[in-house]
C-alpha cells in the first residue's frame, strides 16, 4: 500500500539511529508512521514500540505497518511517560529512540481538530481528544497575564501583551469559539507592519495556545529527565524540533550528557569524578533544499542525535 505522507528528515533519522535487525527501538511519536515503518523494515527479529498519544494514529497504524506489524508493538500514551510505559511492557532498556515533536500532518489537516489558523472550526488543538483541557477553555478562561505570559514564553510573540488585552475585552461580550475568530483577534490586535510580514499573523499565537493545551514542554522535560537511563550503551536517541523552545530543552540536555568534568579550571585534579554520559553524533541536521522543496513543513525542523557511552 502506498502512502503520501512524507516523513521529516527521514534518511538522516535512519543513518543516526545507526539501526540494528535484532534491537529493540522507540517511536514517540508515531503520527503517520512514516517514520515507524522505515524503521521497521530495517529489523529482523528486533523490535519496535510505536507510542503516540492520538488515538487516531494508533488505529491507523496497522495499514500503514502493513506487513510489518509482527515486529511493532502499538501503544497510546505520552512519551514523557516512556519509562513507565517501558516497564510496563518488560522492556528494560532500548537500543535507539525517535521522537519527532512536530504537530502530525492528520492534526494540522483535519480542520475539526482545531490546529489550523487557516481553516474555521471548534477551538480544540488536543493531541489526545480524551484529555479535559481543550483551547477554549484557555483562550475564555485563563487570565489576561497568564494569556500574556504564554503567549510570550510559548509563541515568542512581540505583541503577546495587546493580543491577550484583544482576546479578553472580546470575550466580555460572548466566548470565543473558533479557530478563525482567534486568529482574527490577534490579527487585529497587532500593527499594520506585523501584519504584512510574510508569516502568518497568528501562527505564534496557535503555537503559544497549542504547546500549552498539550503541555508539550513538559512532556519533553519530563522525557528527557529519564531517556539517556532507558539507553542500552551504544543505544542513540534522535530527537526532530520545530521550534527554539523545544530544541533548547533538547540542546541543554544533550549538552548535561556530554559534560564530563566539572571541577574548576584551576584545580590539578579532578576531583568531582564526573564523567560523560553521552557523545553528540554530529552536529544539529536540517532539511536540505531537495526535501524542502518536495515537503515545506520540514522547513523548521531541526534533529539532534547524542549515542550513550
Amino acid at each position: 500500500m502506498e502512502f503520501t505522507h512524507k516523513p521529516v528528515l527521514l534518511a538522516e533519522c535512519l543513518e543516526g539511529l545507526n539501526i540494528r535487525p535484532d534491537g529493540v527501538y522507540v517511536d514517540g511519536t508515531l503520527g503517520r508512521a512514516g517514520h515507524a515503518r522505515e524503521i521497521a523494515k530495517r529489523l529482523a527479529g528486533g523490535r519496535l514500540i510505536a507510542v503516540d498519544r492520538d488515538q487516531a494514529a494508533i488505529d491507523a497504524a496497522p495499514a500503514r505497518l502493513e506487513g510489518l506489524t509482527d515486529r511493532v508493538t502499538l501503544v497510546r500514551g505520552n512519551f514523557g511517560d516512556l519509562a513507565a510505559i517501558l516497564e510496563r511492557l518488560g522492556v528494560p532498556s532500548v537500543d535507539g529512540m525517535l521522537f519527532d515533536l512536530g504537530v502530525s500532518s492528520p492534526q494540522l489537516d483535519e480542520a475539526a481538530r482545531g490546529f489550523s489558523y487557516l481553516q474555521d472550526a471548534p477551538l480544540d488543538m488536543r493531541m489526545d481528544r480524551s484529555a479535559p483541557l481543550t483551547a477554549r477553555d484557555v483562550v475564555n478562561g485563563w487570565s489576561r497575564e497568564e494569556l500574556r505570559r504564554i503567549l510570550w514564553e510559548y509563541g515568542e510573540e512581540r505583541y503577546a501583551g495587546p493580543i491577550a488585552a484583544a482576546i479578553v475585552k472580546a470575550r466580555e461580550g460572548k466566548p470565543i469559539d473558533t479557530t478563525l475568530e482567534l486568529a482574527g483577534l490577534v490579527k487585529s490586535a497587532m500593527p499594520a507592519k506585523a501584519r504584512r510580514e510574510k508569516q502568518h499573523p497568528a501562527k505564534r499565537s496557535f503555537q503559544a495556545i497549542r504547546i500549552a493545551v498539550n503541555d508539550e514542554l513538559g512532556e519533553v522535560e519530563r522525557l528527557l529527565a529519564s531517556a539517556l537511563d532507558l539507553l542500552n550503551p551504544g543505544g542513540r536517541i534522535a530527537v526532530i524540533s520545530f521550534h527554539s523552545l523545544e530544541d533548547r530543552l533538547v540542546k541543554t540536555a544533550f549538552a548535561s550528557w556530554t559534560q564530563g568534568c566539572t571541577c574548576p579550571p584551576d584545580f590539578p585534579v579532578c576531583v568531582c569524578g564526573k564523567k560523560p554520559r553521552a557523545k553528540l553524533i554530529g552536529r544539529s541536521v536540517t532539511a536540505g533544499e531537495a526535501e524542502l522543496n518536495d515537503n515545506p513543513r520540514a522547513r523548521s525542523a531541526r534533529l539532534r542525535i547524542a549515542e550513550k557511552l
